[in-house]
């Protein structure tokens, strides 16, 4: 009997990481589990010791060297330890030490490139004189989007033919039953009216604020709309956007009509997305958006900013808008907002676009990606 291709997936970035990133691990450990059998085995490599993720700038210090560490010593000695043929790390940083296996990590964007001001000088340098190094000398480098694989390409001139494209999923959510879908709404003021959905963390790449300005143009045509933004301020100050979405709320008076609601947990996450009316996503920069599918998944026409990789994902189910011309992302959306049958052709059109995308394709086309690199 032949022997199974041992794959060793790094899954310390479950204790620190937030939104599509955490979301993207969460899922593929899910198939990964689903389709181990004789010729696939996987191993989930962790900290034993708790990520510290307070703000004292001391310990940040020490984590930073902790996971440097981890990366670089622990980690490889792990992966040797278990036999893995493949190490597997979703988080952008790999060893650039190899112990008889091979590395492959996710480079999800090309943010540390774009808009470097956005991290600590420290994290940042990291990045440079570990992350992608280690890069080049992986066997491949998985990518989300063919824009992302361009600006990777771009940035750190990785030949093309090592950037792979495999395309993610939506997060898996519960359902919810309808008393608590009820209670919900109603905490949050959201009964008996319709309302505009944005989720994701308030990040200045997200462009929070020409929403908020455009809604206000909305709501002299739709008064009873709400907008609701669900998610929580980035926990560093750097790239946060959350001082400018408050000030484009003082300044077009909308206290009541804009909802934050935080930190949601999945069920509530998926109340929320069932009985919106609309998703809106103006991001200036996306190296992919799960949210997309998230929102076809639910039913919600949606629309997007005409700019990275927005339109590729959304293909023709989506309808885009200039992000920076308020006119326009105020035409689009009442637009949408006006048009029953367009509304109920963008959701059958999402539900057609969703059957390309699922957590179980992009396990799959990894799993042959692995057995490729070995």
């Amino acid at each position: 009997m032949a022997k199974p291709l041992i794959i060793g997936v790094d899954v310390r970035d479950l204790r620190v990481a937030q939104t599509g990133t955490k979301t993207y691990l969460e899922e593929l450990c899910v198939q990964f589990k689903l389709m181990e059998n004789n010729e696939l085995k996987f191993h989930f490599l962790d900290v034993f010791i708790p990520v510290y993720t307070g703000k004292q700038k001391l310990l940040k210090w020490v984590e930073h060297f902790r996971y440097q560490l981890w990366k670089q010593l622990i980690l490889p000695i792990k992966a040797w330890a278990k036999g893995c043929q493949i190490l597997f790390c979703t988080d952008n940083f790999v060893p650039i030490i190899h112990l008889g296996y091979k590395t492959i990590p996710v480079f999800h964007d090309a943010f540390f490139f774009e808009n470097p001001e956005h991290y600590g000088k420290l994290w940042l340098w990291l990045y440079h004189q570990t992350a992608i190094p280690a890069g080049k000398r992986s066997a491949f480098i998985v990518v989300p989007t063919e824009y992302s694989k361009k600006q990777i390409n771009h940035y750190t001139q990785i030949p093309m033919d090592q950037l792979v494209v495999v395309p993610e999923g939506p997060k898996s959510l519960d359902k919810i039953n309808a008393g608590d879908s009820a209670q919900l709404l109603n905490r949050f003021k959201l009964i008996g009216g319709g309302y505009l959905l944005h989720v994701g963390a308030m990040y200045k790449r997200k462009n929070i604020p020409a929403l908020v300005y455009a809604f206000q143009q909305v709501k002299i045509t739709h008064p009873g709309l709400k907008l609701v933004l669900a998610g929580s301020p980035p926990s560093k100050d750097l790239g946060n956007d959350w001082e400018l979405i408050q000030n484009a709320i003082a300044e077009t008076g909308l206290h009541d009509d804009v909802i934050f609601t935080g930190y949601l947990s999945d069920t509530e996450l998926a109340a929320i997305y069932q009985h919106a009316l609309l998703y809106v996503f103006p991001s200036v920069n996306e190296g992919f958006g799960i949210p997309i599918l998230e929102a076809f998944k639910n039913n919600l026409p949606v629309l997007v900013a005409n700019n990275t990789c927005l339109s590729e994902v959304g293909g023709d189910a989506v309808i885009a808008f200039d992000p920076f011309d308020n006119a326009d992302i105020v035409t689009q959306i009442t637009k949408v907002l006006d048009d029953a049958e367009l509304r109920d052709q963008m959701i059958s059109k999402g539900r057609e676009r969703l059957k390309l995308f699922s957590w179980k394709i992009a396990a799959e086309q990894l799993v042959a990606l692995f057995k490729k690199a070995v």
